[in-house]
């Protein structure tokens, strides 16, 4: 059991420890082996909180990098950037409260959330409504950030058609929403077993992936003109067919690193193509821009209070190395479809 000091909380029942359970890579590696971890609590500077994490939502992005790890980490490093949790010490003056619960995405540079606790600059987080739990919550950030994104970079508009790739993943299942909002006739791939749930989202057609008929059927239905534009989460020969079927001067929101194109092609659509990444926030050191991601978690929040929008269903995660490994694996394979949450504390 961990030791703890002497400091009590206003407004929490809690003692701060002095170490904190926590789920480590300790090398990348191909079977994304984790490990379990007691580590020092984290030091806050001055704009900084110290949240006691309750949820962590997992992503493809987790899963990857596991594998290939990345330049700026350390290690062992804590894996996790989707996370929910109660503000636990705050400087005075310093906004949200102690007690106050939020919802934030992580620095990928920097420390994850799989941990206990978590340290998050203030102006970063969102305070989540009383009448939405935590663990809905922390399936937000990532992929509805992700999708918000991609539709304001293609500028989508009422009676453009949008091309949705990977539908019934959770950046898939929020773009189709609110690219309905926005009045978009929204075409989607998916596997057979998701078709009924991404048209019950709004999806005005919806097309099998494995279907070496794909295109044509896609072109059967939507006519000659192609898309207006696509938000594409394959990449590789993905985009290129994709951009096939893109209108002239069409756009595409690329959330995967690009393919080499023919100049052909390029010269024969005239694509605008965007790059979609929500960790350049953090990486650029653009504060503009990690304030503009706490702007669209209040938008998110709000929308799933409102019921505007539907979060995909939730599988809870145990808060161990071996589950959350396992998990990650399911990940890259693509065998469920939902939204993992790794529950840390009540």
């Amino acid at each position: 059991m961990a030791k703890t000091d002497t400091v009590n909380l206003t407004n929490v029942d809690l003692s701060l420890p002095l170490t904190m359970r926590a789920i480590v890579l300790i090398e990348p590696n191909e079977s994304i082996r984790l490990s379990e971890a007691i580590l020092p609590l984290p030091e806050c500077s001055d704009n900084e909180l110290l949240v006691k994490v309750e949820y962590v939502g997992l992503n493809p992005v987790d899963a990857i990098l596991s594998k290939s790890g990345f330049c700026q980490w350390q290690y062992p490093h804590i894996l996790g950037l989707d996370a929910v949790g109660i503000v636990v010490k705050a400087q005075k003056g310093v906004y949200p409260n102690v007690g106050d619960r939020v919802m934030w995405h992580a620095s990928m540079g920097d420390q994850g959330a799989l941990s206990e606790y978590a340290k998050v600059p203030n102006f970063a987080v969102s305070v989540v409504p009383d009448d939405i739990d935590a663990m809905t919550a922390a399936a937000l950030p990532c992929a509805g950030m992700t999708a918000l994104i991609s539709l304001e970079k293609l500028r989508i508009t009422v009676g453009e058609t949008i091309l949705i790739e990977a539908g019934a993943g959770a950046v898939g299942q929020f773009a189709i929403q609110f690219a309905k909002q926005r009045g978009a006739d929204v075409f989607t791939t998916a596997s057979k077993r998701n078709h009924k749930l991404l048209k019950l989202l709004g999806a005005d057609a919806v097309f099998d992936y494995h279907d070496p008929k794909l295109c044509e059927k896609i072109r059967r239905e939507l006519g000659p003109q192609g898309f207006d534009a696509v938000l594409d989460s394959i990449g590789g020969e993905a985009t290129i067919r994709n951009i096939e079927l893109m209108r002239f001067c069409g756009r595409i929101a690329c959330l995967r690193p690009l393919p080499l194109f023919e100049q052909d092609l390029l010269d024969r659509k005239g694509p605008t193509i965007s790059i979609v990444s929500l960790g350049g926030a953090w990486l650029d050191n653009s504060l503009c821009a990690q304030q503009k991601m706490g702007f669209m978690s209040k938008v998110m929040l709000e929308s799933v209070a409102k019921g505007e929008i539907q979060t995909p269903i939730l599988h809870s995660i145990e808060f161990t190395a071996k589950h959350i490994s396992e998990a990650l694996t399911r990940q890259m394979d693509g065998t469920f479809t939902g939204k993992q949450i790794v529950k840390v504390s009540d």
